[in-house]
């Protein structure tokens, strides 16, 4: 299932990030089916204190190496979703659904080059489906095909084509890049709770961390944003006692029941993530973003008995 698209009116002067960081307090504050455990925040956020967070890439060489390393990073997050549908992909070398979808699109740049533009607004299942070595009736080719369309038509009508002038056209600033991509069908990620909107923007943010991180652009605010809210830092959170999941919803994921993107459950699931992280910041003593300590957790659910254990599945465009 796709995301719905979201269009509800918001204060203009209020940033993006920070009606995301309100929004996820104020579901924390009522949900019913996830609760944060906050006597665990202070403890745990020693445990994340002196971990270490990969340093960024030195800057690319030359302009032409920089417009390839903003266009990877942005035709990847663009499509930088489907956890529902990962179970169902081809992974013939990659051990898991994301790295298999940045593997081909990886393949694609070393051997015939980045997509232009232009390229990306013409792009067809079958042509993606075969760099991502699937099947292209699957209907999370279908996605992220559209993803692309938008991304190209984005890019080539507001930029002149060029991926690196989307990114300068922020001014140094990360979270209006951010407002810059989520204002895009490719990057939509807002759900609603109780009738109010909460912008999770997952895969806004982590594009601008990730093009921070490939030494594309220095952004001089990154402390602003919050985690990025998929489904692998709630697992991570729940298994290690900051989260406490209602037991019919643990029972429910365990049985591999789809969780569906908007319901209830799902947006409490994301939403208490992110204040989780908010309040682990606020504890801990390294001074450490949110970004940083996503990426630690990210990194922290790559273990086994994190893997071992069922994660929430939601089929949408979201993450």
């Amino acid at each position: 299932m796709s995301s719905p698209e979201i269009s509800l009116p918001r204060d203009p002067e209020t940033a993006l990030v920070d009606e995301l960081r309100n929004a996820c307090a104020w579901v924390a504050g009522r949900s019913a089916m996830v609760r944060i455990v906050p006597e665990q925040i202070t403890a745990y956020a020693q445990t994340l204190t002196g971990a270490p967070v990969p340093a960024a890439a030195p800057a690319p060489a030359t302009p032409a190496q920089r417009e390839t390393e903003a266009a990877f990073w942005l035709t990847l997050d663009a499509i930088n979703f489907g956890s529902g549908w990962f179970p169902t992909l081809r992974k013939r070398e990659q051990p898991t659904g994301y790295r298999t979808i940045a593997a081909g699109v990886r393949r694609r740049f070393a051997e015939a080059g980045r997509w232009s533009a232009a390229e990306l607004c013409e792009l067809s299942a079958t042509e993606l489906a075969g760099w991502l070595d699937q099947d292209p009736e699957h209907e999370l080719i279908a996605l992220m095909v559209g993803s692309l369309h938008d991304l190209g038509t984005n890019v080539r009508r507001l930029y002149g084509g060029s991926f690196a002038a989307v990114v300068d056209g922020a001014g140094g600033s990360a979270v209006a890049l951010v407002e810059t991509l989520a204002g895009w069908r490719s990057y939509h990620d807002v759900s609603l709770y109780d009738a109010r909107r909460v912008p999770f923007l997952k895969r806004a943010q982590i594009a601008v961390a990730d093009l921070n991180r490939a030494g594309v652009a220095e952004f001089s605010d990154l402390h602003r944003l919050t985690m990025f809210a998929d489904n692998l830092v709630p697992h991570v959170l729940r298994l290690d006692g900051v989260l406490w999941f209602d037991p019919e919803l643990v029972a429910r994921i365990e049985r591999g029941e789809l969780i569906e993107h908007g319901s209830p459950e799902e947006v409490e699931i994301r939403a208490c993530a992110v204040h989780a992280v908010e309040l682990i910041v606020a504890a801990a003593p390294s001074g450490a973003t949110a970004a940083q300590i996503d990426q630690l957790l990210w990194n922290r659910g790559q273990a086994p008995d994190y893997k071992a254990a069922p994660r929430h599945r939601s089929r949408s465009s979201a993450y």
